[in-house]
C-alpha cells in the first residue's frame, strides 16, 4: 500500500526554483532516508508532504485517512504546562474517552435497570474504542519513551517554556512518537540526542509499524534505520533501494557505467556529425540531392536519440586543509585530580587524563555528563575547584565550539574573512570559494547565516591559524555528508593532536584512536574506535547481567531450600519439565541464529538477501529473548 506518492513536484521561492522534478513513493512500513546537500530542499519536501507548504507543480498523494506526524515549528503552550503535560497531549483522545467512562461508571451506581442497560451498552462501545486506540497501554508507552529519551522525573516536572531549544525539540519528538501516526516525517531527529538515546531511537524506528521518511546527515543512523534512500540533487530526486552504505557503493558503480555510456554515445554522435558534414560537402561538390537527404536523415536520428546525461562526478566540496604550526611537546595535556562543581552539583570528580602528541582522542558521555565542561576547563573558560591542568610547551590550540558565535555578526562574510586574514577582497573571495561561499553569498551578514554556513566559515578561519592542537565540540553537527567527509580527510591528514566531542558514530570510527567516556563524574578509557567501544560496553553489560542472574540464582536456591517442606512435588516437577523444554527450544534457536550468521557472511554483497536474513535473525533473536525471560522467571 502506498502511503505517500510524489510525482513531478516543483517549488519556487519567488523567482528561485528550488525543486524541479521530485518523484518517489513511500510504501506502508517503509523506512526512507532523504539525503542531499544543505540547501537542496529536503525540509521543503517534508513541509509539502505535511501540508505546511504548497507545491507549484506536480501531484502529491497521501493515503486516505493516514495520520502524519511532523515536528515543524515549536508551538506555544501556556506558561504553566510542564513537560509531562506536553507528552500527555499525545493521549488526548484516550484521556477524553477515559473521562467519559469514569462519568458512566458514576451513573451506573444510581441508575435503574432500564437505564443501566443503555449505559452499559455505551460503556462497552467506549471501552472497545479505548482498547483499540491503545488506552490501556498509555503508561507503558509513556514509560518507554521517557526512558529512551532520558526524561527523568525532574525533567518531566520542568516548565516547557523554560527549556532550551534542543530540550524542547526532544520533548516534541517524544510527544510525536507517543501519538503513533501512520506516517512519521523526521528532520534531523538525532541532532539533540546523546548516543544512548540515538540508539534507542534507531530501535524504536526499526520496530515502528508505520512508514518513516527521515532527513539525516548521520551516516551510521541511516545505515541502521533505512531500507531506501532518496537523494535530492540538482533539484531532482533519485531513489535507491538499500541503506546509506549500499547507496554509496551502488551510486559509484552507476556513475561509472553512466560515464562510459555517455562517452560511447558522444563518440557515436561525433562520428555521425562528421558524416553529416562530409555528406553535405559531397552534395555541394557533385550537386547530388541524395547526399543532402542522407545528411538530413542522420540529423533527425541524432535529434531522436535518448541522450545520456554526463554524470556529475566532481560536485563542489569544501577545501579543508589545516595549516600546522611548530611541533608541540610530547605530552600535550596532563590532568590530575580535576574537580569541578556548579553550586551543589558536582560535574567532575578526581579526573585524570593524559593526551600525547598526534593522538586522536574522542570524549563521550551522556548529555549533561560534563564533556563540554571539561573542554571549557582546558580552554580556561571555567576555573576548576581542585586538581591540576598542565598544557604542554609550544601547544597552540584551535577551538571549534558547538554553538558558533562571531564577535560582530553585523559584518558580512567577506568583511570577516578579509579582517581575519588581512587580505584584499579578491583573495578573500578566493579563500571563501574553497568553503562554498560564491557570488552574492559573500555579502551575507553573519547573523543571517545558517548553522552549516557558520560552521564552514569558522573552519575556514581555523585553517590559517597554525595550530598544533585542535579541540572540536560536535564539529559535524551542522555539516552535510559531503562536508563531513571533507573534514574527516583534513583531520586524518592533520599532523598535530585532535581532541573532539561527537555523537557522529561514523565520524568517531573514522578518527578516534582512543575513547574516554565520562561516566559518574569520572573517566573510563577504551583503546579503539566507536565499534570497539560498543563491543566492550556490551561485554561489560553481559558480565553485569550474568552477575545479577548468578546472584539471583543463589538467592533463589536459598529460598527454595527454606521453603522446601511446603512446596508441592507435582508443581516442582512440572516447573522443571517446563525449564527443560525451554532450554531445548532456546538451543534450537541459537543453532538457527548461528546458521543465519554464516549465510549473512556468504551473501555480504547482496543487500536484498542480506536484509531478508537480518530480519529473520531479528525475529529469532526476539523469540529467544522472550524464552530467556520466561526461563529466568521459572528458574527464580
Amino acid at each position: 500500500m502506498i502511503d505517500i506518492s510524489l510525482n513531478g513536484i516543483s517549488k519556487y521561492y519567488g523567482a528561485n526554483k528550488v525543486l524541479e522534478d521530485i518523484s518517489f513513493e513511500v510504501h506502508s512500513g517503509d523506512k526512507v532516508g532523504l539525503i542531499g546537500k544543505n540547501g537542496t530542499g529536503k525540509t521543503t519536501i517534508l513541509k509539502i508532504i505535511a501540508g505546511i507548504e504548497n507545491s507549484d507543480g506536480g501531484i502529491l498523494s497521501i493515503r486516505k485517512n493516514a495520520t502524519i506526524g511532523y515536528l515543524a515549528q515549536m508551538p506555544d503552550y501556556p506558561q504553566e504546562y510542564k513537560v509531562l503535560d506536553i507528552l500527555n497531549i499525545a493521549f488526548e483522545k484516550q484521556n477524553e474517552i477515559k473521562a467519559k467512562m469514569r462519568e458512566l461508571e458514576k451513573d451506573m451506581a444510581s441508575s435503574n435497570e432500564d437505564e443501566l442497560e443503555k449505559i452499559m451498552k455505551i460503556y462497552g462501545e467506549l471501552q472497545h474504542t479505548y482498547e483499540h486506540i491503545g488506552g490501556y497501554e498509555t503508561e507503558e508507552k509513556l514509560s518507554r519513551v521517557c526512558t529512551g529519551l532520558k526524561f527523568t522525573e525532574s525533567m518531566l516536572e520542568r516548565s516547557f517554556s523554560n527549556l532550551s531549544g534542543g530540550e524542547k525539540t526532544t520533548v516534541m519528538l517524544g510527544k510525536m512518537l507517543l501519538q503513533n501516526p501512520d506516517i512519521l516525517l523526521l528532520d534531523e531527529p538525532s541532532n539533540h540526542l546523546d548516543l544512548e538515546s540515538v540508539e534507542w531511537l534507531e530501535e524504536f524506528i526499526g520496530e515502528y509499524k508505520g512508514s518513516v521518511l527521515v532527513i539525516s546527515h548521520d551516516r551510521y543512523f541511516l545505515d541502521n534505520v533505512v531500507t531506501k534512500i532518496v537523494e535530492i540533487e540538482e533539484k531532482k530526486s533519485k531513489s535507491y533501494i538499500g541503506n546509506y552504505s549500499f547507496f554509496v557503493r551502488y551510486k559509484e558503480e552507476m556513475q561509472s557505467i553512466q560515464l562510459e555510456t555517455y562517452k560511447a554515445q558522444q563518440k557515436k554522435i561525433k562520428e555521425m556529425e562528421d558524416a553529416i558534414k562530409r555528406f553535405r560537402e559531397w552534395g555541394t561538390r557533385a550537386g547530388e540531392e541524395p547526399m543532402f537527404k542522407k545528411a538530413a536523415n542522420m540529423e533527425k536520428r541524432i535529434e531522436r536519440m535518448d541522450k545520456v546525461d554526463k554524470p556529475t562526478l566532481n560536485q563542489p566540496k569544501i577545501k579543508v586543509n589545516f595549516t600546522q604550526g611548530e611541533r608541540s611537546a610530547q605530552e600535550v595535556i596532563c590532568i590530575k585530580g580535576l574537580k569541578k562543581s556548579f553550586g551543589d552539583n558536582a560535574v567532575i570528580e578526581n579526573l585524570d587524563l593524559s593526551v600525547k602528541y598526534k593522538e586522536r582522542l574522542c570524549i563521550l558521555g551522556k548529555n549533561g555528563s560534563g564533556k563540554s565542561t571539561l573542554i571549557k576547563l582546558l580552554l580556561n573558560k571555567y576555573t576548576h575547584d581542585a586538581g591540576e591542568i598542565t598544557i604542554g610547551s609550544r601547544v597552540r590550540i584551535g577551538y571549534l565550539e558547538q554553538e558558533i558565535f562571531f564577535e560582530d555578526e553585523e559584518k558580512t562574510v567577506l568583511e570577516t574573512i578579509n579582517e581575519c586574514f588581512m587580505v584584499p577582497e579578491s583573495e578573500g573571495r578566493r579563500i571563501l570559494a574553497g568553503f562554498l561561499f560564491y557570488g552574492e553569498d559573500v555579502f551575507k551578514k553573519i547573523k543571517s547565516l545558517s548553522g552549516g554556513e557558520k560552521s564552514r566559515l569558522r573552519l575556514c578561519m581555523m585553517m590559517q591559524e597554525k595550530n598544533n592542537l585542535l579541540i572540536l565540540d560536535e564539529p559535524t553537527n551542522h555539516l552535510d555528508i559531503d562536508s563531513r567527509e571533507m573534514l574527516e580527510k583534513a583531520l586524518e591528514n592533520f599532523g598535530g593532536t585532535v581532541i573532539f566531542i561527537s555523537h557522529d558514530r561514523y565520524f568517531i570510527n573514522k578518527l578516534a584512536e582512543r575513547i574516554v567516556e565520562i561516566d559518574n563524574k569520572k573517566l573510563k578509557e577504551y583503546l579503539g574506535d566507536y565499534n570497539y567501544y560498543r563491543e566492550k560496553k556490551a561485554e561489560s553489560q553481559v558480565a553485569l547481567m550474568d552477575g545479577k542472574i548468578n546472584a539471583h540464582e543463589i538467592k533463589s536456591s536459598n529460598k527454595k531450600s527454606r521453603n522446601n517442606n511446603s512446596s508441592s512435588e507435582a508443581e516442582e516437577a512440572k516447573r522443571k519439565k517446563k525449564i527443560l523444554l525451554l532450554e531445548e527450544e532456546m538451543h534450537e534457536l541459537e543453532s538457527l541464529i548461528s546458521q543465519i550468521d554464516k549465510k549473512m557472511q556468504e551473501v555480504a554483497h547482496n543487500y536484498e538477501e542480506l536484509n531478508k536474513l537480518y530480519n529473520e535473525k531479528q525475529n529469532f533473536t526476539l523469540k529467544y529473548d522472550e524464552l530467556l525471560a520466561e526461563w529466568v522467571e521459572l528458574d527464580s
